[in-house]
């Protein structure tokens, strides 16, 4: 055994580069990935795996988990073993790895790892895979429309486990119409496994054979869940077709079932009482989670601003049921009338919330706001609070406007004052710095009581929704800047600058205009505000405005700060939700690491990072399926109707149209556009007419006609209204009045918290 041992730290093992980061990670390791593809790459012949093994001096003993590493690098497209088992390199084999990315029509691409080009499948290459799955692909040339075409040599993972769809029968065979549109291939039943179903009926069905070459997919319902119109369909849809965890674990549930129901007085040791304080919470009125409560009094000219925040980490431990739960959810959906709760809600609600006139737990930043509002000094402590009120934007608004009209706003006047004014430097602060402030239109729904749409209406944003804004905004600067200080690892909330490519075509946008953007190859937030401050009066501002947003990337979750373009942060972490956002619960644990003078070890912080931008981003796919739906459910008695809109999108196959004040957007199809070709210009958010030279441009006003709504494919479908084919674009008819105008019934949907965290 010693000899062994010996013979091993001699072996060609040794020479890992990357040795002393497996040892960190495992307590037997393994020869590192790049190793493993460097020795493949100096021999230059596909191996056999034993071949492989023995070229590596892995032992008997580890040959098993030898074979999942090279398994699971198979599925990333690093490796591919030919039809005689032999292990050779990707990129060797002329192959490309990517993500499948269904279309509708049946078609498809391949979305490259390396970031190349996407690659086009015929609808003959999707008849093997399913959107979502992870291929090796040969480029075999060009579309005819130039775009590089691939086969598909092998398929590397299989993504679908299961689906939520329609089922059919016809001619007596039962099959599954699937309700994610990418996957155009419909599912067959097997004999037998129709699980009850009637025709037409949503149903979950588990896949049992994959598709191939020759043959369709297979799969038997697991779950009946109703019929397409019934209530609380859509998201019972949405949830399955996002894969969303909807239900609790056991585990988890036992977990939190254990926990108390109050504050204990075991709880409060280590931490500072800050029940005296008059802290509140101001929320939107269907709210019933509340993360943050806030305070503020005047110091000199200076203040003190107190933002509290409910303490899941107290509750919530590494690695618990509770904790593996959050992960795999990474934040609370909100949909109308249904929240999907990160955590069980006797916490998300009960324990964790900082209801009123009830002890709580919470994690405090205690800041020294500057009257130029800078933020002078700071300090996160554990403490224990007392919520002295449950107050509503509406009524903070109002009472800050007219005077309290209620006894528990007149008796916290004083505490509201004196955030308002903290807010007021705050702004000023916020404009000093220059962070892009686009105007948008949130968007709420009110339902009649049977459960249907009555009215789509615009969130009417005041100073009370900002003011939270700000006072969040300051606690997850100083929560950033505490990990900064402390080289602590942490997930930051990053917004990378506009790339190049989006930068000239919005340079070349504005130039149109007569507009130009500073900054040079890297402007920076404050150049945005600068264009924003001249093209706001302007009544083309939402044209302008929309093409400046689209230039920016999306903000995630990362380990390594850049920074915040958009907030002009140089660095930021969200703090202020952690029953709601997993992000902020890590955040916590390490602050609270940072406190006790010790290091918190999350794991692979960039995976982190990855799970929770997915999450997020699944969250609000889901979110905007839900919305589609409702929105064509109430769009589809509306049909003959004529409204004035907004061109919102300019597509290669039409405009999407924004309807006034319905907020609704629907499609006005190319060939309904006029008897002309017209062509797509990307970089000009337009389409133009070959012939004519008539121009559909994103921001221009329309007239159209509602000719369909189609609620199984959530497809809304607009005719212009226009006097003839040579009218310019733009033109508006007079507008006859919706008829199916109605009066609201007062219920509102259980609204998205806004975006007061950035």
């Amino acid at each position: 055994m010693k000899n062994r041992k010996k013979a091993a730290d001699t072996s060609r093992r040794t020479q890992d580069p990357h040795l002393a980061r497996e040892r960190q990670r495992y307590d037997n390791p393994l020869p590192s990935r790049e190793f493993i593809l460097d020795t493949l790459r100096e021999q230059g012949v596909p191996l056999g795996e034993v071949q492989l093994a023995k070229l590596l001096d892995i032992t008997p003993a580890e040959f098993d988990v030898f074979s999942r590493r090279l398994s699971a690098m198979e599925r990333d497209g690093q490796i591919l073993r030919n039809r005689k088992g032999a292990i050779g390199l990707m990129d060797k084999l002329d192959l490309i790895a990517g993500r499948v990315d269904g279309h509708p029509d049946g078609f498809g691409f391949c979305i490259p790892d390396n970031g190349s080009a996407d690659i086009w499948l015929s609808p003959r290459e999707m008849h093997q895979v399913l959107h979502g799955d992870r291929v090796a692909v040969r480029l075999k040339g060009r579309d005819n429309r130039g775009r590089p075409e691939g086969a598909i040599v092998e398929v590397l993972e299989r993504k679908n486990r299961s689906l939520v769809g329609r089922i059919y029968c016809e001619n007596g065979v039962w099959f599954v119409a699937a309700e994610n549109r990418r996957i155009a291939q419909d599912i067959l039943i097997a004999p037998g496994q129709h699980g009850g179903a009637r025709p037409g009926q949503v149903v979950t069905v588990e896949i049992l054979t994959q598709p191939s070459t020759s043959a369709e997919a297979t799969a038997r319902v697991t779950e009946v869940l109703g019929n397409y119109g019934d209530s609380g369909m859509e998201i019972e849809i949405a949830l399955r077709k996002h894969d969303l965890p909807h239900e609790f674990s056991p585990a988890a549930a036992e977990q939190a079932r254990k926990l108390p129901a109050e504050v204990r007085k075991t709880d409060l040791r280590g931490r500072e009482d800050i029940r005296q304080l008059p802290l509140v919470t101001i929320d939107g009125e269907t709210a019933k989670d509340f993360d943050d409560a806030v305070w503020c009094e005047p110091q000199g000219k200076d203040f003190r601003l107190i933002v509290a925040i409910a303490d899941v980490s107290h509750y919530v431990q590494p690695g618990d049921a509770l904790d593996t739960e959050a992960i795999q959810r990474g934040n609370s959906v909100y949909f109308p009338r249904r929240v999907i709760p990160m955590l069980p809600e006797s916490l998300s609600n009960g324990l964790c919330s900082l209801n009123p006139h009830v002890d709580r737990l919470c994690m405090v930043c205690d800041m020294q706001i500057s009257a130029k509002g800078e933020i002078i000094g700071y300090r996160f402590y554990p403490g224990v609070m007392h919520s002295q009120a449950r107050l509503t934007y509406t009524r903070v608004w109002d009472a800050l406007n007219a005077g309290a009209t209620d006894d528990d706003t007149a008796r916290l006047m004083p505490e509201l004052q004196n955030l308002h004014q903290v807010f007021r430097v705050l702004l000023k602060a916020r404009e000093q710095r220059g962070a892009i402030d686009f105007e948008t239109t949130e968007t709420q729904i009110l339902f009649t009581p049977e459960g249907r749409i009555d009215r789509v209406v615009p969130v009417v944003r005041n100073d009370a929704h900002r003011l939270i804004e700000e006072c969040m905004l300051a606690a997850n600067v100083c929560a950033a800047d505490i990990l900064e200080k402390h080289e602590h690892p942490g997930l930051y909330r990053i917004h990378d600058g506009p790339s190049p490519d989006r930068l000239d075509n919005l340079r070349a946008f504005m130039a149109e205009f007569g507009f130009g953007l500073g900054g040079g190859e890297k402007p920076s937030a404050k150049d945005y505000g600068k264009l924003l401050a001249q093209i706001r009066q302007r009544p083309d501002a939402g044209l302008l405005q929309t093409v400046m947003l689209r230039s920016l990337s999306q903000a995630v979750y990362s380990p390594d700060n850049i920074g915040h373009f958009g907030l002009a942060y140089e660095a930021y972490a969200h703090f202020t939700s952690p029953i709601r956002r997993y992000p902020d619960l890590l955040v916590h644990r390490a602050i609270k690491a940072v406190i006790k003078k010790k290091r918190y070890d999350a794991g692979d912080w960039n995976a982190l990072g990855n799970q929770c931008s997915m999450t997020e981003r699944r969250a609000d796919e889901a979110s905007r399926d839900v919305l589609n739906w409702l929105k064509c459910m109430f769009m589809s008695d509306r049909i003959g109707e004529v409204f004035a809109g907004t061109v919102s999108a300019v597509t290669g196959f039409g405009i999407f149209v924004t309807l006034d004040d319905v907020f609704i957007e629907g499609l006005v199809h190319i060939s309904e556009l006029g008897t002309d070709y017209f062509h797509f210009e990307a970089d000009k958010h337009r389409l133009l007419g070959e012939r004519t030279g008539k121009q559909f441009r994103l921001g221009d006003r329309l007239t159209v006609q509602v000719v369909r709504a189609d609620v199984e494919t959530t497809r809304i479908d607009f005719t212009l209204v226009a006097g003839g084919e040579d009218d310019s674009a733009g033109d508006v008819v007079p507008i006859r009045k919706a008829s199916g105008a109605r009066k609201t019934s007062g219920k509102t949907s259980a609204g998205k918290k806004g975006p007061r965290h950035g």
